[in-house]
């Protein structure tokens, strides 16, 4: 490759001192026997000054400039290192700079692979990346790869024979396009982060190199799961017939003629066909026992359990011959397959991934099909989390003192509002009288959230919430409580990361580190840490929401609990337009988020513990096989009020007797360490060191400030009246059993 840059663009550039003169007069002799510009004159040293240091503004001034710093350039750098860069820099064309990134380009190889044909095919584009691309202009590539070869036997870099044999041959073109498979939302989000950072040019043109946090095996345990569980929740609202009849739609071939049973084809029959794998069929044939349906060279006689589904019991019932409908295939058996009925899913969701002690997102899938739709619904879709929301108003309670087993009466209410009498409904239209808070929160009950939230005050709730990381705007009324106002799955997803971390926020993340070519950081990405809550209510907070898996929403993954302590919350919007499941272990959190991008209904029933939950499990249950069992130490399944002292004195002596200093009642934060012997997520989040890439916590990182809030003008007289509203007694207000446990059991 060397050999073939210098042939062609400076032949002298091992003996020149930054500028070719004998080449600048044969230049200037040239251009003037032909009154024009033929022949450039600059070496490789003066292209790299100018693309380091100058403008492609063609003046004699700028050229004068470019010649003076070409000499400073060979005064300062070696031979080998003004090629490396000039190397690195150079531009070839569609999004390629340097010859390492074209040669994986145009041929799929690394540059040292590359054989002598196809080096010089990439040696002549730098003169015109446009006019020379052997992509689009194939003829004028290979009229210049052959300059490039007759300079190199000029200069004596290669035999007669081996120029004969190289400019006879084909360009050889491997085109490598990128996969947009592989994690595309995530990719994109990284690229808008380093653009808003560093600039485009600098991210299309500098050769920057980024260390990204995302897991490809957890991307794609994610991505099926996600892709899985809205096929079939999209089924649940039956079939909607196929894509398209080649007959009725009048497919056209080609070359012009119209498309039949035999002479149709496919784009997905172009690969090889894999257990799991989506692919368009071509019915054939179709009677009351089967339809023969073929995929290419191969055919799948589709019965009645394959499309059980759709609650039709005949074949001809759904499928015409010329019908275009989704197959899975499920088995390849010669050239024959065993396939069943899919579709393509309406509705829409996300599934986010992060590691709990690093803040690293581990996975992000935006959608079902980034070719179909590139809005991103983990990052930019702002949708009512429903009742997943009420873990903050919780986890205020519990940082004001109450106990997991004060009780509080599920019974109707009602509140005077700006807009008239409001009263909030059990989603079971059903009330159960005096229960715990404990129960309440895994029952997901709507009116003792709403009592709870006018206990501890609307705005204490959005304080609370901006220092778990969520900046989107709340509504300060009483139906925040019931998640009326809306997030976006990243936000939410790393608000619970919280919780298992012992009240320590570690702000999200996708880059660990950038660096320029040659490996110099130009930026380490260090996490910022935020304490939220201290560690007792942090772990009191686990034991509550793991009973929602115990006894709660989420006890359809009991058993999955069982096997690995779990701990989370559904989330549903009253009119079953939003559906979510956010759920963590001691070691990652994950959020999942499903519903129609036009905000309409999913169906009756359509909750987060059927809709979104079976995602999170498929992805959980996948990601858990094989690893060992991790155990939350100080939050177990609560049973009795003696397990919240317990709780209390695994955090410090502060907590003992529910008794704790100013400060903590004050800020929030966990001044004392844990017990000897053991290491919390909070003190990894406040003390370790942050080895990159190494899932270690950040050490001697200084917890960041919370974002004041200021509240609209009266949010505090709402709240008050809010509070004056809910009433005593049987109407709603908490109740308090003498015990030293902040009021201990019902």
């Amino acid at each position: 490759m060397r050999d073939a840059v210098i042939s062609i663009e400076d032949r002298h550039f091992e003996s020149h001192w930054g500028i070719d003169v004998l080449r600048i007069v044969r230049a200037a002799v040239t251009d003037f026997a032909e009154w024009r510009r033929v022949q450039g004159a600059s070496t490789l040293t003066q292209q790299l000054s100018k693309k380091l240091f100058l403008t492609p503004e063609k003046s004699f001034r700028r050229k004068i400039q470019e010649a003076l710093m070409a000499i400073q350039i060979e005064r300062y750098f070696t031979k080998s290192q003004i090629f490396t860069m000039y190397a690195n820099q150079v531009d070839l064309g569609h999004g390629n700079f340097g010859y390492e990134a074209a040669a994986q380009f145009f041929f799929g190889k690394h540059v040292w692979q590359l054989t002598l044909p196809e080096a010089a095919v990439l040696a002549g584009i730098p003169k015109s990346p446009t006019a020379y691309s052997p992509l689009t202009h194939p003829e004028a590539a290979r009229r210049r790869r052959n300059q490039v070869l007759a300079a190199m036997l000029e200069n004596g870099k290669i035999s007669r024979d081996e120029y004969r044999a190289a400019a006879a041959g084909p360009l050889g073109l491997n085109i490598q396009k990128w996969n947009y498979n592989v994690a595309p939302y995530f990719v994109e989000e990284v690229r808008q982060f380093l653009e808003k950072k560093y600039g485009p040019e600098a991210v299309d043109e500098r050769g920057l190199r980024v260390y990204t946090t995302l897991d490809p095996k957890v991307q794609k345990l994610a991505q099926t799961a996600l892709r899985d569980g809205l096929r079939d929740d999209d089924k649940r609202r039956g079939w909607r017939g196929p894509e398209k009849n080649v007959f009725k739609n009048h497919v056209m071939l080609a070359d012009g003629l119209p498309a039949t049973l035999e002479t149709y084809t496919d784009n997905d029959w172009k690969q090889a066909f894999q257990p799991g794998d989506l692919v368009r069929g071509l019915v054939m044939q179709v009677t009351e026992e089967h339809a023969v349906v073929r995929f290419g060279d191969y055919t799948a006689h589709v019965t009645p359990a394959d499309f059980a589904w759709t609650r039709k019991t005949l074949p001809t019932e759904l499928f015409s011959p010329g019908d275009l409908d989704l197959f899975q295939i499920k088995e390849v058996k010669g050239t024959k397959l065993v396939a069943t009925l899919d579709q393509y899913p309406n509705v829409q969701g996300a599934i986010l991934v992060v590691d709990n002690a690093t803040g690293a997102i581990k996975a992000m899938v935006g959608g079902y099909d980034w070719n179909v739709s590139k809005y991103n619904r983990a990052t930019q879709a702002e949708r009512q989390v429903g009742s997943s929301f009420k873990v903050y108003v919780y986890s205020q309670a519990m940082l004001d003192g109450m106990s997991p087993f004060d009780t509080v009466v599920d019974a109707p209410v009602g509140y005077s509002t700006s807009s008239g009498w409001w009263a909030p409904h059990n989603y079971d239209e059903k009330y159960e009288g005096t229960i715990t808070l404990l129960h309440a929160l895994a029952e997901s009950r709507n009116v003792p959230a709403v009592k709870l939230l006018a206990k501890v005050g609307v705005d204490s709730v959005i304080r609370l919430c901006r220092k778990f990381g969520i900046a989107s705007r709340l509504v300060p009324n009483l139906p925040l409580a019931l998640g009326a106002s809306d997030l976006t799955l990243l936000e939410h997803t790393s608000a619970f990361t919280t919780f298992p971390n012992d009240g320590v926020h570690i702000t999200p993340r996708t880059v660990y580190r950038v660096t320029n070519y040659d490996g110099r950081v130009i930026d380490d990405f260090q996490p910022e840490v935020t304490d939220v809550l201290p560690a007792a209510d942090a772990r009191i907070m686990v034991s509550m929401l793991r009973e929602v898996f115990n006894s709660g929403t989420a006890v359809h993954a009991k058993a999955l609990a069982q096997k690995f302590p779990m701990a989370g919350k559904t989330g549903t919007t009253n009119d079953f337009s939003d559906a979510w499941f956010l759920g963590f272990t001691p070691s990652i959190t994950c959020g999942v988020y499903v519903g129609f991008d036009d905000h309409q209904t999913l169906g009756d029933k359509e909750e987060g513990a059927r809709v979104a939950l079976p995602i999170w499990m498929q992805f959980m249950s996948e990601y858990l096989k094989g690893r060992p069992v991790e155990e939350f130490p100080h939050s177990p399944l609560l049973t009795n009020p003696d397990q919240v002292k317990q709780i209390l004195a695994s955090a410090g002596p502060e907590f003992l007797l529910g008794v704790r200093t100013p400060e903590v009642a004050k800020t929030g934060s966990n001044l004392s360490p844990g017990p000897a012997g053991t290491t919390t997520a909070t003190s990894a989040a406040r003390a370790a060191a942050p080895a990159i890439q190494s899932g270690q916590a950040p050490r001697g990182h200084a917890p960041a400030r919370a974002e004041p809030f200021s509240a609209p003008a009266g949010v505090g007289s709402q709240a008050a009246k809010a509070k004056s509203d809910a009433g005593p007694g049987a109407n709603g207000s908490l109740s308090h059993a003498a015990s030293p446990i902040r009021g201990g059991p019902a």
